[in-house]
């Protein structure tokens, strides 16, 4: 019975051989347990991924970081003024201060969720599963 395309283009022909010292091996194994995958199937996603062939970003998620990007850049903006405020011997305004606090750990807590559900869909799509 012939293969569909499909099944053809799925099979794995080519072999590239890479070596690693037993304890490299030994964190690959346990990062490639961790994922639900095979030392193979984990080698070959980051492979791809890290040349570029597959991002390892979506869209969306390029979009969200640099939107979180964004808003760390204008904390520390802000930041570098109460610093400089402080330098040159001027008191700054608390509530300006607590007010950067807020914004730097709201940011930062977003930034700390977004990239753990990044990771989980991630994971999920090296596994073939659905995000």
């Amino acid at each position: 019975m012939a293969r569909s395309i499909s099944e053809a283009s799925k099979r794995k022909e080519k072999v590239a051989h890479i070596r690693f010292s037993p304890a490299e091996f030994d964190a690959l194994e346990a990062a490639a347990s961790a994922a639900g995958m095979t030392v193979s199937a984990f080698v070959r996603s980051l492979s791809i991924e890290g040349a570029g062939v597959r991002p390892f970003l979506g869209e969306g998620d390029r979009l969200v970081l640099g939107l979180l990007a964004d808003g760390m850049r204008a904390i520390g903006g802000n930041l570098n003024q109460i610093a400089r405020a402080i330098n040159t011997g001027r008191a700054p305004v608390e509530s300006d201060v607590a007010g950067s606090i807020r914004d730097a750990h709201s940011v930062a807590t977003a930034l700390a969720a977004e990239l753990a559900e990044m990771t989980r869909r991630s994971a999920a799509a090296r596994r073939g599963e659905g995000a």
